[in-house]
């Protein structure tokens, strides 16, 4: 490069030339003819990407003119290819000697030996490939490749922007920001919906690349970088518990990150580049990025989301942009990385039609929140929350785990179509709400809903339930900034029984541990959580927290039957000292003659598979059992659900876990025990088909899946397939879900 050019002078001609009124093609013209002199190089060639991954010539200086939009290669293929191929600079002295070269005759290219390409990026997108080139044998030296590579930036976002150039235009369908997108990921709430996109994190939009003075940008790289620490810093300070299981460890991951020199020293040579602070951040983001992604380690890809997430942060402390504000526009698709449950129910429900996260488990409180709301939820859907834009059309289908982003007319009105299908066949399931879960030989079945916050009960009545199975109490304690006061808590509680009227109760206690926390208690990060401190284990080593549940539970269940569950209970001995509190406190009302419930009932929660072998010693104590399928089959098989890379190695329908479960149904029976379950099971019509069949006769669920379940049982012989599901328990498949399918609809069972 001349000492007289330099990349900032060459990014002010480049601003210069942007702001011409001339013809795209004149424009890319004169960029490579001024990079070209800048670098003293005697060519200088864009390639851009089209359809089908294809990489063309669109502007050159050096090579034959007729060239231009007639030469095209594939990606991977020949050096440009490579380049885009691999998203990295390729620098070389003797370019016809290496063997990615791919020799085209058109493009007069012969006499040229030195190679300089650099990817176009954006985004974690290459667009397309800026190469320079000589006739003499020679390595670039590392300040012009920086210098190209920082025109190369500023040409992608340009692209992108569709400022420089309509993309549109050139018939560049791959590269339009506002082309249509499928993802494809789990669904873990049911539903259709269309609507328009929400960012619950928008991206801070960088409206100026090119600095107007370096020094003045560096002050302010600094200055931010200072604001990031001293916030970063502070919510450490702060965070006394994580909120996602592994929160305070991606916060102090977040404080390593922000004060790391290398992430620091590289942002500031970008902006030395002539880049403005914001530009720099991006760029090195996107940098970051691409070199995570072509490693393809699932823990890095992780750090990655960190960096991602802290160059945001690192944005905003530049541009002063304040974090969105909650309000919706009319029929919102709320799209996010991750969200907590609290944050979720900021946004209320008015105007939210779907929820859409890149992270997000079946098990987590937000999906558990989203059910509870009715909102159609996908989850593992990398890189949507980048894709999109506020505003941008979507289509979500909880069901089936898809989402399309800025879908095609003919996607939104096959949409349309089925939301409408599913409120016929929610009409359907309404015409037998007031029926009876009976089966087609008379046996009657309790379908009971899981809720666990108030707005979740007028679904007590709408759905046909027969009462609460499961009453989540920490949510409560989980969306606010404090505890709960006693008051507070029992007035909750009392709300929750009044609107049940007749209809049974059962309030599990606290729940927390694992990745379930409180914002404003301390906690102790543990290597594996899920089988840590947690829920029982927490009440007995902190027996004030249970004891002061239980007593709003017992002010609030005066004058009726209170039913407590204890969750992730381990042995008997765990459910004696625990029901032993229970009863101090009822013995504490009785002394201080305190109104009371008539009759208190304490079951335990069967999650842990060691209780399963104790159940006959447990009925003696216990009031009643409720089957936690979801961590007694994923503890069963040592599977951590959340880990999409093991979670479908097991299937709840495989003969272990059905012969699981009627070994403890049978141990229930044998010793009079009141038997139920809840869980994910309960609530899909074939699982809860082959749960009936192994002697199941209560089952706890989603207040949605209650219509389906009934229509299920009302439409079954229970003797044919109880005698069917006892004879697959000897079987060896991974699952049974298609024999017991084919069962169905040879008898005509209803299963959707």
């Amino acid at each position: 490069m001349s000492a007289a050019g330099g990349p900032r002078l060459l990014l002010r001609r480049l601003r210069e030339i942007m702001a011409e009124q001339t013809s795209a093609q004149m424009r890319l013209d004169k960029l490579v003819s001024t990079i070209a002199s800048n670098m003293v190089a005697e060519v200088c060639s864009i390639y851009l990407r089209r359809a089908g991954k294809v990489l063309e010539l669109f502007a050159t200086e050096g090579l034959r003119p007729e060239a231009v939009h007639a030469t095209r290669l594939k990606e991977g293929e020949g050096l440009v290819g490579m380049v885009s191929e691999t998203a990295e600079a390729v620098n070389l002295s003797d370019a016809p000697a290496d063997p990615h070269f791919s020799y085209r005759p058109e493009t007069g290219e012969d006499p040229f030996k030195s190679f300089l390409g650099v990817p176009i990026v954006r985004g974690g997108q290459v667009f397309g490939v800026l190469t320079v080139q000589n006739k003499a044998e020679r390595i670039y030296a590392e300040e012009e490749v920086e210098a190209l590579q920082t025109v190369a930036m500023v040409l992608a976002e340009v692209v992108a922007q569709s400022g420089f150039f309509n993309v549109a235009e050139l018939d560049e369908p791959e590269l339009r920001i506002d082309r249509p997108r499928k993802f494809v990921g789990d669904g873990l709430s049911d539903g259709v919906a269309v609507g328009r996109v929400a960012l619950h994190e928008p991206r801070v939009k960088v409206e100026r690349m090119i600095a107007d003075n370096p020094l003045d940008e560096l002050k302010r790289l600094e200055a931010a970088i200072g604001g990031l620490r001293e916030s970063v810093d502070q919510m450490l300070a702060s965070s006394e518990l994580d909120l996602t299981g592994e929160g305070r460890e991606v916060i102090e991951a977040y404080r390593l990150f922000a004060y790391d020199q290398g992430w620091r020293q590289r942002m500031r040579d970008a902006v030395r580049t002539g880049l403005t602070a914001e530009a720099a951040v991006e760029r090195v983001q996107d940098e970051t990025r691409l070199r995570v992604q072509r490693m393809g380690d699932p823990i890095l890809r992780e750090r990655a989301h960190d960096f991602d997430d802290l160059a945001r942060r690192l944005l905003r402390h530049l541009t002063g942009e304040e974090v969105a504000d909650r309000s919706l526009p009319a029929n919102a698709v709320l799209v996010a990385r991750g969200m907590g449950p609290a944050e979720l129910l900021d946004y209320g429900r008015d105007k939210l039609v779907a929820l859409v996260l890149e992270e997000a488990a079946a098990t987590s409180h937000v999906a558990i929140v989203a059910r509870s709301m009715g909102l159609p939820m996908v989850a593992s859907l990398e890189g949507i929350a980048d894709n999109a834009r506020g505003g941008d059309a979507i289509a979500v289908d909880g069901e089936m785990g898809e989402v399309h982003l800025r879908p095609a007319s003919e996607i939104i009105k096959a949409f349309e179509e089925k939301r409408a299908l599913r409120v016929q066949t929610q009409a359907r399931f309404a015409a037998v709400r007031d029926l009876p879960a009976v089966t087609r030989d008379g046996v009657a079945i309790r379908l009971m809903m899981n809720a666990g916050l108030e707005f979740d009960m007028p679904q007590l009545d709408q759905s046909g339930a027969d009462g609460i199975g499961l009453f989540r109490t920490e949510l409560q304690f989980m969306i606010g900034e404090t505890m709960p006061r006693l008051t507070d808590q029992a007035a909750f509680y009392k709300k929750i029984l009044d609107a049940a009227g007749d209809k049974p109760v059962v309030f599990r206690t606290l729940d927390l541990g694992g990745d379930k926390v409180l914002p404003y208690a301390r906690w102790e990060r543990e290597e594996n959580p899920a089988l840590g401190w947690r829920a029982i284990r927490i009440a007995l080593d902190r027996p004030a927290l249970l004891r002061y549940q239980v007593r709003a539970l017992l002010r609030a269940s005066a004058g009726r039957t209170l039913r407590i569950l204890l969750p992730m209970v381990s042995d008997v001995d765990e459910f004696n000292r625990a029901r032993a509190l229970i009863d101090r406190e009822l013995e504490r009302a009785r002394l201080l003659n305190l109104a009371r419930p008539t009759q208190v009932l304490v079951g335990a929660m069967l999650e842990v598979p060691a209780l399963a072998f104790m159940l006959p010693q447990l009925m003696r104590s216990a009031d009643f059992v409720s089957i936690g399928s979801n961590d007694l089959l994923s503890l069963a098989f040592a599977v951590d659900r959340t880990n999409p890379r093991v979670s479908k190695r097991y299937d709840n329908l495989n003969p272990a876990s059905l012969t699981l479960i009627r070994l403890i149904v049978q141990s229930a029976a044998e010793n009079s025990g009141d038997l139920s379950l809840c869980g994910e099971m309960a609530g899909r019509p074939l699982d809860a088909m082959a749960l009936l069949g192994l002697g199941l006769r209560t089952l706890s669920m989603q207040p949605g899946q209650i219509g389906p379940i009934k229509m299920m049982i009302r439409s079954m012989h229970l003797g044919e397939i109880s005698a069917f599901v006892d004879r697959l328990c000897g079987r060896t498949d991974h699952s049974l879900r298609t024999r017991l399918a084919a069962f169905a609809a040879e008898r005509g069972i209803v299963l959707k």
